[in-house]
């Protein structure tokens, strides 16, 4: 357990408290004027969060998700029927990069030589890309789009936001 201590303006007093509950198990927080009283002075006990939960599994992901050929469709369908000059909507990228994973999983099982896994991997940076575009929509739990753990795993993060989306649509 630790304390910290921060000097900010008072508009950025919510941001800060909320990045601080972000980052770290963070106590109540007191704010308190500095003595000029033009900023805030914020004091909160915290502690290092814990080491987040493991990615989910490709079973427990795609447990709800429809056949391969069946997404196959889907992602060229909507591709396909998309008008000129609008942009793809999240769950576009998100079932595709997850419909790229599970071909790529395929190809592993089967001991098949081909480049699915580093195509399953940019479809993966592609929707991390858009959820850091904030754009909005994503779970982020146990891991953020913003997070290390994301970057060193894209896929783990594809199958993280696939099954929270297909228990929820």
């Amino acid at each position: 357990m630790f304390e910290i201590r921060i000097i900010c303006e008072p508009a950025d007093t919510d941001r800060v408290v909320a990045a601080l509950d972000h980052t770290f198990t963070v106590g109540t927080v007191t704010v308190c004027p500095t003595r000029d009283g033009k900023r805030h002075r914020l004091y909160a006990p915290a502690d290092h969060r814990s080491e987040p939960e493991p990615w989910p599994t490709p079973e427990e992901a795609y447990a709800l998700a429809p056949s391969v050929i069946r997404e196959i469709g889907w992602t060229a369908g909507t591709a396909a029927d998309k008008p000129f000059g609008e942009d793809l909507d999240r769950e576009y990228w998100l079932r595709k990069a997850a419909l790229l994973d599970r071909i790529a999983l395929l190809d592993n099982a089967e001991d098949i030589r081909s480049d699915a896994a580093e195509v399953a991997t940019e479809a993966a940076r592609r929707l991390i890309a858009h959820d850091l575009d904030d754009k909005g929509g994503y779970y982020g739990a146990p891991h953020r789009p913003e997070h290390p753990a994301t970057a060193a795993d894209p896929r783990g993060y594809v199958r993280q936001e696939y099954a929270h989306w297909a228990k929820n649509h």
